[in-house]
């Protein structure tokens, strides 16, 4: 499939790499926790893909490639820029591109931000955007996620601690994860990771992060008024200097005159 090309309610899905994962996934993070600051700049998404909470791995990206990876995922018709405003701002298009709910968009988003995960990690971390009671519910949810390979199984779903990531590896990816989570104890996948158990504390992470990426898209648009600012002084002490200089032409003008009537005897 050509990137652009139409994508069904079925895929087949493109591949992502991990900063395009990255920055989709902080999208819909920030577009459930801080709507306030949605759309988001790029420097707010700098700062979300780059925060050290919720993030599996740890990623330093700078503008040009968090610009660079809105543009492929812009190909692949994941993600439009907001036209308007004094700094630009990016949205994505996931519920219109993979046809999801709230819920399976808030699973997919926690995927994609942190990578393979048990059911009961997934669970905890995705009910900080959308509500989601119990496993139950989840595995619900996760069913037809799953049936159109949004979501992949890498241990059986049966088995206690099963882990899942989502659909959008290369196939090498995917089979490399498979092997790592088929070789770990299922005692130890089913086992909450202290990250899991603290996953409630981060919310006030959450709006730190938010709030600072809004104070950085307002300093944006004080710094793009300032520039303004900047360029409409320049223009004027551009155009007072052409009115002195046509003052000056005016006035040697008018003595010319002056002394050529002289010397005609007017």
């Amino acid at each position: 499939m050509t990137e652009g090309a139409s994508v069904g309610a079925n895929g087949p899905w493109p591949v992502l790499d991990v900063q395009e994962r990255r920055v989709l996934g902080v999208l819909v993070e920030k577009a459930k926790t801080t709507p306030d600051a949605y759309p988001l700049s790029v420097n707010a998404l700098v700062t979300g893909s780059n925060q050290k909470s919720n993030r599996d791995p740890i990623m330093d990206l700078d503008e040009d490639d968090v610009l660079e990876a809105l543009n492929r995922c812009k190909a692949k018709a994941l993600v439009m820029k907001v036209i308007g405003g004094r700094v630009e701002r990016w949205r994505h298009l996931l519920y219109e591109t993979w046809h999801v709910d709230k819920v399976e968009l808030a699973v997919l988003a926690e995927l994609l931000l942190r990578g393979p995960q048990t059911e009961g990690e997934l669970r905890t971390r995705a009910s900080r955007m959308e509500p989601i009671d119990d496993l139950d519910v989840l595995r619900t949810k996760l069913r037809p996620l799953v049936e159109r390979k949004l979501v992949v199984y890498l241990t059986p779903e049966d088995r206690r601690g099963a882990v899942l990531t989502h659909g959008f590896h290369d196939a090498r990816e995917l089979e490399s994860l498979k092997r790592h989570a088929s070789a770990a104890p299922a005692s130890v996948a089913a086992a909450p990771a202290p990250a899991a158990r603290a996953e409630p504390a981060p919310k006030a992470d959450e709006r730190v992060t938010g709030l600072v990426a809004e104070v950085a898209a307002l300093r944006e648009e004080l710094n793009g008024a300032l520039a303004q600012l900047h360029r409409a002084n320049e223009r004027a002490e551009a155009l007072e200097r052409q009115v002195a200089e046509l003052s000056a032409g005016l006035t040697a003008t008018r003595q010319e005159l002056q002394g050529l009537r002289q010397s005609l005897g007017g």
